[in-house]
């Protein structure tokens, strides 16, 4: 497996972290001889070829395996018991938000929205980061403690591997656009409810009309269900690009890929984030 980058402003910590990521994903070859200069053309991924080797995954201990076939066993067991999204009841309309045009507008009427519970137990409310005009748009859960503290998507120790996952692929938030399911922190960190999602999904879908992406990444299997109103496991789902249908009568293609706090409890998962990311830079360099 081998990946490049174009290197331009990093500091020293950046570039171990970036290394160190991409040794726990399998990267065990250099593609140039010496560092990219600067005016150097960037490898593009997409012109890399199936035929890429990479290194066996170290053998996971019986323990773990065990584990994780307990958490796929109870991942299915939701399946037949979850509510499909689109089925669970809205508190508010489309037409509601239909003359916002502009993120700071809907920021607003998201900030005065007084329908859902989760405003008054949360400390902030947690819009977005990164840049509005990007063309990658990355939609997780809901914010935790650290974002609920600092306002902003992303930024506890599962948004700290998000941008080493995004820099091996030669990204950081200058060049994508990050949001949440919910703009606010379930108690406990806990999954958000059908009903939650419902209730704000016209929200989200006015967001997203309002960035109009190239592109939409699902962070995470709860993203991933509610945008797809699927009740399908992130594993069957993940690294598979596919038609999000908007609310507003287009299509933009989504990318599901894992959680970086998921990756955080099961770190053997890695090399399949990874495969998602160079899936992810192969759509944006064709596009």
């Amino acid at each position: 497996m081998a990946v490049s980058l174009t290197i331009t402003e990093a500091t020293k910590d950046a570039l171990l972290a970036t290394l160190s990521w991409q040794m726990e994903c399998g990267v065990d070859e250099a593609l140039l001889d010496s560092p990219p200069q600067a005016g150097d053309q960037p490898l593009r991924l997409s012109d890399f070829t199936k035929a890429d080797a990479a290194p066996q995954n170290q053998p996971v201990p019986k323990t773990q395996m065990m584990k994780n076939q307990e958490m796929a066993t109870q991942e299915m067991a939701k399946v037949s018991t979850e509510i499909p999204y689109h089925k669970a009841a809205t508190s508010h309309s489309r037409q509601d938000l239909s003359s916002i045009t502009d993120l700071v507008a809907l920021r607003d009427a998201m900030a005065s929205f007084e329908g859902c519970e989760l405003k008054r137990t949360a400390s902030n409310l947690v819009f977005a980061d990164g840049n509005a005009q990007a063309k990658i748009m990355l939609i997780g859960e809901a914010p935790g403690r650290d974002e609920d503290k600092a306002g902003l998507p992303f930024v506890g120790r599962a948004g700290q591997l998000l941008d080493q996952m995004l820099a091996c692929v030669g990204l950081d938030r200058t060049s994508v656009y990050i949001t949440n399911i919910l703009p606010w922190r379930p108690p406990g960190n806990r999954t958000p409810t059908s009903e939650e999602i419902a209730m704000m999904r016209p929200f989200l879908e006015k967001h997203i009309e309002i960035v109009a992406p190239d592109i939409i990444v699902a962070v995470g299997g709860t993203s991933a269900k509610a945008l797809l109103d699927t009740t399908t496991g992130i594993m069957r789902l993940r690294g598979k690009i596919t038609d999000y249908q908007t609310g507003f009568g287009n299509k933009i293609p989504l990318l599901p890929c894992l959680h970086p706090a998921y990756l955080l409890r099961s770190p053997q998962h890695k090399k399949m984030a990874f495969s998602d990311l160079i899936t992810l830079k192969r759509h944006t360099d064709q596009a």
